[in-house]
């Protein structure tokens, strides 16, 4: 008798705070899929031992820091944009028991920006350098920007980001955050710091259409949100990404891993009812009204009025 593949889950440290479950039962509540979706504390080191204890009831894993590049090894085929980045937040298991690495932070990103913001900037600022600049990075690309400043305490920790700008096409500056005054007012930041460390940099929009896209939502809204926001600019956060990469996961948890198995186990992704517009509409709009039941948060200054709670990832 073939054991049904229901079970989901988050992994990451420290995850307790983790929306993503509240998040995906609500999608899969709107969708009638019988999954079940946890959070499980997995630590850096410990995320091979886990993953080989999973069973044939196991479906998929999502994975926030310090897993995203860990999990790289353990992987039986990876997406080429996750291999590209070498970051992969999103594991399917077929079947087979085989794993399929992905990554959606991308489609978060890109998303998020393209539904809430018509301007199309040719360059961006990014603060932070780690797992999730690039993914930051790659979702500039895609949004059309041409032109990347890395800005992190230590530039000698961005030095993973140079290859990928370069595979991109995309010229590329790292610079110390201390050289982020020299820069001026800017049209487009993505800051990948934790929540609240980039209250005091000196972030100013150019105009009404400059965007500061904080992927941290935990505290909301931070300093350097509403100082941006008071100045005309606007805001995204990352309960807006948070929802936007879960919908392409929830996609690729329904498929099961059977678009890997179709592409020849390429990594080619899913193709399923959730990518249709109206269905991802429907899962969007449970996954925002689950959040918004939530209490003891409200989110300000933002180009979406949806309330916001908390923060996953480290950022997230």
């Amino acid at each position: 008798m073939t054991t049904p593949r229901t079970r989901l889950a988050v992994l990451g440290s420290p995850i307790a705070h983790s929306l993503s479950p509240v998040l995906h039962r609500a999608a899969y509540d709107a969708l009638g899929l019988p999954y079940e979706y946890d959070r499980v504390e997995v630590a850096s080191g410990a995320l091979g031992g886990f993953v080989a204890s999973l069973d044939r009831s196991w479906r998929g894993l999502s994975l926030t820091m310090p897993l995203k590049r860990e999990v790289l090894p353990l992987l039986d085929t990876v997406s080429p944009l996750a291999r590209r980045l070498g970051v992969a937040n999103t594991v399917v298991l077929d079947a087979d028991g085989r794993r399929h690495g992905h990554n959606t932070d991308v489609d978060g990103i890109v998303r998020s920006v393209a539904l809430r913001h018509d301007a199309r900037p040719t360059s961006a600022v990014v603060l932070g350098g780690g797992a999730t600049a690039a993914s930051a990075l790659s979702a500039a690309w895609r949004l059309g920007v041409r032109s990347v400043a890395v800005l992190v305490r230590d530039p000698r920790r961005a030095g993973e980001l140079a290859p990928l700008a370069s595979d991109l096409g995309v010229d590329l500056e790292i610079h110390p955050l201390t050289a982020l005054a020299g820069l001026g007012p800017l049209d487009f930041v993505i800051s990948t710091l934790p929540g609240g460390a980039a209250d005091d940099l000196p972030l100013a929009p150019v105009d009404g259409a400059s965007l500061l896209f904080d992927v941290a939502y935990e505290p909301w809204p931070t300093r350097a949100s509403s100082r941006w926001s008071d100045a005309g600019g606007l805001v995204l956060n990352g309960l807006d990404m948070l929802v936007e990469q879960a919908i392409s996961q929830v996609a690729l948890f329904a498929d099961g891993g059977e678009g890997e198995a179709r592409a020849g186990h390429d990594g080619g992704g899913a193709t399923t009812a959730v990518d249709e517009p109206r269905e991802a509409a429907r899962v969007r709009e449970a996954m925002r009204r689950a959040v918004g039941s939530l209490s003891g948060s409200t989110r300000a200054s933002s180009a979406s009025s949806e309330s916001v709670p908390t923060s996953d990832d480290g950022r997230r």
